[in-house]
């Protein structure tokens, strides 16, 4: 049996996702995430080098933090660089320097464009949270704040665990599950019980892993069947599918 807002009847949470799901940035993580790949692969292999596609960013990037990210390309690529910390300036030959370049870009992107929420998305927040269940954002970004409050959004979340938080507790991103356990903890909410909500498909994989009681795939860019074997109990376009009214 289903609610009107779309969800099994035991569902008492919802954990968002925010790039691709809450927010129109996960395009602009991809077009950071390329221009600082591809510029380390010219200087890197010269002009015929092979560029970062939009299939690397599926596979590799999306949804995972920057530096399992970075990681996890240059892999696929044969590469391997020196972790380097945190605090690296975004011209440093390591793991940390190459996540630190991208985010850079993304922070000047966002600067120079703004942040567009999905309005489906935050109506369907609306209902939930009237129809009295908790919810949380749950995304790798460290810029999650600043995001909410750019959209007028922190006040939707009932928990925020986001990568300043998973770094603070040492919690692994996406696809491992932790941080969404880590958000249904903090609402006191068994897994079972809880709802996750992702467009990547590490997200599906961490929802699967997790054994939540729900897993709805947001479809923005045509992966439907990608999505559905990743895990997904039920794949939409648009969160306004599921149904909901505040």
């Amino acid at each position: 049996m289903t609610t009107q807002l779309g969800l099994p009847e035991d569902i008492q949470a919802c954990l968002f996702d925010l790039d691709g799901v809450v927010t129109r940035t996960a395009v602009v993580h991809a077009a950071a995430w390329k221009a600082t790949f591809d510029a380390f692969l010219r200087e890197r292999d010269g002009a015929d080098f092979r560029p970062f596609t939009d299939s690397d960013y599926d596979e590799y990037v999306d949804g995972r933090p920057r530096a399992d990210g970075v990681r996890s390309f240059l892999a696929s690529r044969g590469i391997e660089l020196p972790e380097g910390t945190p605090d690296d300036p975004p011209d440093a030959r390591t793991v940390n320097g190459v996540g630190n370049r991208k985010n850079e870009l993304l922070l000047e992107k966002i600067r120079t464009d703004g942040v567009e929420p999905y309005e489906g998305t935050l109506r369907y927040i609306d209902a939930v949270r009237a129809a009295g269940l908790a919810t949380a954002i749950v995304s790798s970004s460290a810029n999650t704040r600043d995001v909410l409050h750019s959209i007028d959004a922190e006040q939707l979340f009932d928990v925020r665990i986001d990568g300043v938080v998973a770094r603070e507790r040492s919690l692994p991103g996406k696809p491992h599950p932790d941080t969404f356990l880590a958000a249904a903890r903090d609402l006191g909410v068994d897994a079972s019980r809880a709802a996750v909500f992702e467009d990547a498909l590490a997200g599906m994989d961490a929802g699967r892993s997790g054994h939540f009681g729900f897993v709805v795939g947001v479809d923005r860019v045509g992966q439907t069947d990608a999505l559905y074997a990743h895990g997904a109990d039920r794949v939409v376009k648009d969160l306004a599918e599921l149904g909901g009214s505040a």
